[in-house]
């Protein structure tokens, strides 16, 4: 694989992400539900705290909209699935810069993703259970483990629920990971929202 250290590389911008109408409250609500799990899949793969997601809206100069760790907070908290909404509102900005820095980090981390993908498929062609790798039983547990912590215990699904969405949102970080990530996970999201 070729190296980019030498290279520099255009980050996809904001203005990359279009809108073309309007979202309204509950079309948002999906939306960051669905980043704030996406962003758990990737920290229960990859162990990454607030540090890395910091990091990461430095490095795409998005520190006015992440610009400390109350502000990462606050943001991961408007999720209307987690305990205790902080902050019920996320604008279409907050949004966008979140899926840029979740596509960031996925990219960092794609050696990684393709890894446990590549493990999933191996372990489903022998009709094997995903545990059964470390790497697939430990992301599968700590993706788990995060979820029931930090969400509404309304919202708690049931085991097989859970195994099936973290199974499903670890696929979705490899498409994430790649070239137009952020733009698929946008549309997406987009199309989650109707």
């Amino acid at each position: 694989m070729p190296s980019t250290a030498n290279h520099p590389v255009s980050q996809p911008h904001r203005d990359d992400l279009p809108l073309a109408h309007q979202l309204d409250a509950a079309q948002l609500d999906n939306i960051k539900a669905h980043l704030d799990l996406v962003l758990l899949a990737l920290e229960a793969l990859v162990g990454l705290g607030s540090d890395a997601m910091l990091r990461a809206a430095e490095d795409l100069n998005l520190t006015e909209v992440v610009a400390d760790r109350v502000a990462l907070w606050r943001l991961r908290q408007s999720s209307p699935l987690r305990k205790g909404q902080g902050r019920k509102r996320m604008d279409v900005e907050e949004a966008r810069s979140l899926v840029l820095i979740v596509c960031h980090l996925a990219k960092q981390h794609q050696e990684l993703i393709r890894r446990a993908v590549a493990l999933l498929e191996q372990l489903t062609e022998q009709g094997r259970a995903p545990h059964e790798a470390a790497l697939l039983g430990d992301y599968l547990d700590n993706f788990t483990n995060t979820y029931e912590e930090r969400m509404d215990e309304t919202e708690l699904a049931k085991p097989e629920q859970l195994t099936q969405l973290a199974l499903k949102l670890l696929i979705d970080l490899l498409f994430y990971s790649a070239p137009h990530g952020s733009r698929r996970l946008w549309l997406a999201l987009l199309d989650r929202a109707r």
